[in-house]
């Protein structure tokens, strides 16, 4: 770092949403551990959420801060107390939620104009992002949250559009122009990719894309060896900036911060510990399906029963609405006493990396989130695909087919944030538990992911792939800021 210039100042605004929030607060976090001032913004309610690794942060000297923009419940329209997407139980108060977030740019103006960045990173859904970066001659960046493989895939079916020559929803396809040969259906599309129709939600997400054309460049939680054929698409065939900083988890080293991060965790650090450290190695499964999702009453009966009739030590993480006389409706008679030896059920928040990093756990049912994603590759751990919706069956097929650590459970559709299918079944589930933990192919797969977790670590570490990326992006931005 250069110590005769001051340092690198750029403001960072995650979505506000768990899955967003959670990977933006690491990415300033590392960015201020290279020497950057670094500026977060989000609302007072969301700031109880990421406080406590800020505090931290600068507690060991890193020059990074939070400023808190008020909600704009009056403009919005939506009740007080919705300040994450994560609150919102319908289309509406999505859509009206979404155009809160135009009411951030003023506030963020506002204060750039007596404090001026040197660059703006934003999830893509402040569609005003351009506008703000144009307006202070700053480069803005856009941060999605996912990897360089779901983005390829998503972008070929945007400019190809294969799937509107195909009549039936189940008639598999190829999805055209990529590294590999991959094939999918209309039903494990994105609703917007296949909605014809005119509406806000479409209009937003037409907005939305088409401002990332114009973007200055991307910043991507992931790693070089991880995906390289589609880092290369991206910057080549694509034609888009981009450095890849992940996985961005990896700044949090101690038990303390791993447990602390996003929510407070439902259960105490100590307690998840002791338990984990009564089972063997790798014989645990965890079982967790992000903070969006979800699931029908009949199917929380259908993974208890298989999850019981796998025969494996489990973790599962259900949904802090799950209460007593609601679990009642639909937990097996007898459930929990069957499962007391070796069953740890989390009702809420669970200190995902904690858990994942830990011996003892050898697999991990999971919806296919980036995050979650990713974060069972940098933990070494093999898992069962469980795709529900966003770009979550593009990364099943990166876990099953090109990375070949993952196992299927079977979900064939697309669905909204309440899952409205047909419930997998207690058979595929237990199935697809033992497949993974003992089945014929169990070692060569957790073999596969234990190697591609060991790369994880490597590209954060000085002089690797992400390493080496992250200080050519900081390079890049002081030779712009200097031109100014």
């Amino acid at each position: 770092m250069d110590t005769q210039s001051p340092p690198l100042h750029l403001y960072f605004l995650p979505m506000l949403a768990p899955g967003h929030m959670i990977p933006m607060v690491d990415l300033a976090r590392q960015f201020a551990r290279q020497g950057v001032k670094a500026t977060l913004f989000t609302t007072p309610l969301n700031a109880a959420q990421i406080s406590k690794p800020i505090d931290r942060e600068r507690e060991l000297g890193s020059q990074i801060t939070i400023r808190l923009l008020e909600f704009p419940y009056k403009e919005s329209g939506l009740p007080e107390g919705i300040e994450n997407l994560s609150a919102t139980t319908t289309m509406e108060q999505t859509l009206s939620f979404f155009n809160a977030l135009d009411h951030f740019q003023g506030p963020i103006e506002r204060l750039a104009e007596e404090d001026r960045p040197d660059g703006f990173i934003s999830a893509p859904m402040y569609t005003w992002g351009n506008d703000f970066a144009a307006k202070f001659g700053i480069p803005r960046l856009s941060f999605w949250g996912t990897g360089f493989f779901p983005l390829c895939v998503h972008n070929s079916l945007r400019r190809h559009k294969p799937h509107e020559k195909i009549e039936s929803d189940t008639e598999e396809f190829v999805i055209p122009d990529l590294p590999d040969t991959l094939k999918t259906t209309k039903q494990q599309l994105p609703e917007s990719l296949k909605d014809d129709s005119v509406n806000p939600l479409k209009e937003y997400l037409e907005k939305l894309m088409k401002g990332e054309e114009f973007s200055y460049g991307m910043v991507v939680n992931s790693f070089y060896e991880l995906e390289p054929a589609y880092v290369k698409h991206c910057r080549e065939v694509i034609g888009k900036k981009s450095w890849h900083v992940g996985p961005v988890s990896l700044c949090n080293k101690e038990d303390g911060e791993k447990s602390q991060r996003g929510q407070a965790a439902s259960i105490g650090e100590e307690e998840c510990l002791n338990w984990l450290n009564s089972k063997t190695p790798n014989s645990v499964v965890y079982v967790c399906f992000g903070s969006m999702a979800i699931f029908s009453a009949a199917q929380l009966r259908e993974i208890a029963a298989g999850l019981e009739a796998s025969g494996q030590p489990f973790i599962w993480v259900v949904k802090q609405n799950n209460k007593e006389e609601e679990m009642k409706e639909w937990m097996p008679e007898g459930f929990e006493k069957r499962t007391q030896d070796r069953a740890l059920i989390i009702r809420g928040w669970a200190p995902q990396v904690l858990i994942l990093d830990h011996k003892a756990v050898g697999g991990f049912v999971t919806h296919c989130g980036w995050n979650s994603l990713l974060e069972g590759i940098t933990a070494g751990v093999p898992m069962v695909s469980w795709p529900l919706s966003a770009e979550q069956f593009f990364n099943e097929k990166m876990v099953t087919q090109i990375l070949k650590i993952g196992v299927p459970v079977g979900a064939q559709a697309w669905t909204k944030r309440t899952d409205s299918r047909a419930p997998i079944n207690r058979e595929n589930i237990e199935a697809a538990v033992r497949e993974l933990m003992i089945g014929e192919e169990a070692e060569e797969r957790r073999s596969r992911s234990i190697a591609l977790g060991n790369m994880a670590k490597k590209a954060v570490e000085p002089g690797g792939s992400s390493d080496v990326d992250l200080s050519s992006l900081l390079e890049e931005l002081r030779k712009n800021r200097n031109k100014n």
